[in-house]
């Protein structure tokens, strides 16, 4: 058998290690029209920034290592210039050469992941706007970064008055690669401007989780501009670039980042005839097929299976590519492997913090008219409070009021954020419920949790709500209920809310006389756990109360 693998990132490079290594039999021939394999485009931003200083460090495998290690004709600076699927072959052209040569397949794999989205807006072209997707995309950044600029509206490496070094940057788009470059330009001293059309950063957060990384980008210095487009650039009269946006506002620029997002490659599945899904990308099975039985798609190029909803979805990460490459080894080697979708379980850096997201967001359930489900949100902290270096962990879980299944989990905070979210991806990976998570057995010592864990937290409130130890309100669905703020005076008078009556917690039982017992209430603190006290306390005593969920904290940062 003859397996020709189109792409020799990410999930094509696994792929053919993965094949190897069940069939020493096969031939394997893997293409690659860039000069490298196996790279690590996720660290790209971090070589920009200076954090991974030399390139070699991003390449993750070399041809040389895929001929001799795992006997793969791997060919690098080749590309796909045609697919005859009825004969089964493919044309190639060597792009150091030049020469066109045909080869023949029993079985085709299709990795060519996806490009930047790259508008043709006014301007585009001109330097200094860079997209960031390949290896030699971050060489050209970092030298544009390196290099002199004669403020007079020339470049230069010579002149003493007007020389300077790149200190204005505007990134485009708030999504992860957005987010990373961000960080490393403003690592690297540049004032740094976000441009995002949307009304927040980092799309698949619901808005209210955004909000809190819109806050920590404004702390650390970046310039955060939302709800305005970006309509097209002009050289700027003292050199450099000038950023136009569809509000009329101008900004200056001496780099450019477009990172609007990326759409799939979908040249190699039209010379194929594959079927191609309503959201752009190759539809395929569970086994990673496409419409046509012998070839076969994986990675961003492909549309998948949302886990939790079962909806088509376009989830452009790597470690969902990696085990599709794994996967289809598996099936070309005869063994009956099968893709379980994808959950979008990422994260991304953000200065000293991160912010993590897994399964579903609140706002994906409203757009699919899905309504069983039930919110909370909790502020614990990442490890033992005693313990120094403790941290705020705001937490969104999402699950099932039917049934308590988890559904989504969004965690952002500056200690602890990774293994929380793992938790509650495995949790949803392995079907848990709520009540999984309340029993769940998680390490513990001082400096890395709390003996009453956050996802342990999450799991507990959330089965509160559910068994009814705990009715559960929102900020932006009170309606007419009576207010009642159990936080001390001295915090009341820091920040209030309007129209609410302050009881303080302490003083709650010998006060009962005042609150209305024929008005729902809902009660609020700091964060939702001394109003917790004080719900059960009202509840008891014939009381009609709820506890609103996050408080103080949650309140902070909702959405308009």
């Amino acid at each position: 058998m003859k397996v020709i693998i189109v792409g020799g990132v990410a999930g094509g490079a696994s792929c053919a290690a993965r094949l190897r290594r069940l069939d020493e039999r096969i031939e394997i021939l893997m293409v690659e029209r860039g000069p490298y394999v196996s790279y690590a485009n996720c660290g790209l931003p971090y070589h920009v920034g200076g954090t991974i200083a030399e390139e070699a460090n991003l390449l993750v495998a070399t041809e040389q290592m895929f001929r001799v290690l795992f006997k793969v004709d791997c060919r690098i600076n080749c590309e796909v210039i045609g697919i005859n699927s009825k004969a089964k072959t493919v044309e190639l052209k060597n792009h150091v050469s030049g020469e066109v040569t045909t080869e023949s397949y029993d079985k085709l794999v299709l990795s060519p992941g996806s490009a930047p989205i790259r508008p043709p807006l006014p301007g585009i072209d001109l330097p200094g706007i860079f997209s960031v997707r390949t290896v030699p995309d971050a060489r050209h950044i970092r030298e544009w970064l390196d290099r002199d600029i004669d403020r007079t509206g020339s470049t230069s490496f010579t002149g003493v008055d007007t020389i300077s070094k790149p200190k204005n940057a505007v990134v485009i788009g708030g999504g992860f690669i957005g987010l990373e470059m961000v960080e490393n330009l403003k690592e690297r001293g540049l004032d740094v401007t976000l441009v995002e059309k949307l009304n927040q950063v980092m799309p698949p957060l619901d808005t209210e989780m955004a909000r809190l990384v819109e806050r920590y980008l404004r702390k650390h210095g970046v310039k955060v501009e939302l709800s305005d487009g970006v309509a097209g650039f002009q050289k700027g009269k003292m050199g450099g670039l000038e950023v136009l946006t569809d509000s009329g506002k101008v900004y200056p620029a001496d780099v450019v980042i477009m990172a609007i997002g990326v759409k799939p490659e979908l040249s190699l599945a039209k010379m194929a005839g594959i079927e191609i899904g309503q959201l752009g990308g190759m539809r395929i099975d569970d086994q990673m097929k496409t419409s046509d039985p012998d070839i076969f798609a994986l990675g961003d190029a492909c549309e998948v299976k949302n886990f939790v909803t079962g909806q088509w979805a376009l989830i452009p990460l790597a470690g969902p590519a990696n085990r599709q490459g794994r996967i289809v080894a598996d099936v070309i080697a005869g063994r009956a492997s099968r893709f379980r979708g994808t959950q979008g379980t990422s994260i991304c850096k953000l200065f000293d913090a991160a912010i993590a997201q897994t399964g579903v967001s609140e706002k994906q359930l409203i757009a699919l008219g899905d309504k069983d489900y039930e919110k909370i949100y909790l502020y614990p902290n990442s490890h033992a409070g005693y313990y120094p270096g403790a941290k705020t962990l705001p937490v969104k879980l999402i699950f099932r009021k039917s049934n308590g299944l988890v559904l989504g989990a969004q965690v952002m905070g500056e200690d602890g954020v990774p293994k929380r979210i793992d938790s509650f991806a495995m949790a949803i990976q392995m079907g848990c419920t709520i009540y999984d998570l309340e029993e769940s057995e998680l390490c513990y010592a001082p400096p890395y949790g709390t003996g009453k864990d956050p996802v342990n937290f999450a799991g507990m409130i959330a089965a509160d709500v559910l068994r009814g130890d705990m009715p559960l309100v929102h900020w932006d669905s009170l309606g007419d209920s009576f207010l009642l703020d159990v936080r001390s005076p001295q915090e009341v008078e820091v920040e209030s809310v309007p129209g609410a009556v302050n009881i303080p917690l302490p003083q709650l039982r010998s006060r009962l006389a005042e609150l209305p017992r024929d008005r729902e209430i809902a009660l609020f603190c700091r964060s939702a756990q001394r109003s917790y006290y004080a719900t059960r306390i009202l509840l008891q005593n014939g009381f009609k109360a709820k506890n609103i969920s996050g408080s103080m904290l949650s309140r902070s940062h909702r959405a308009d």
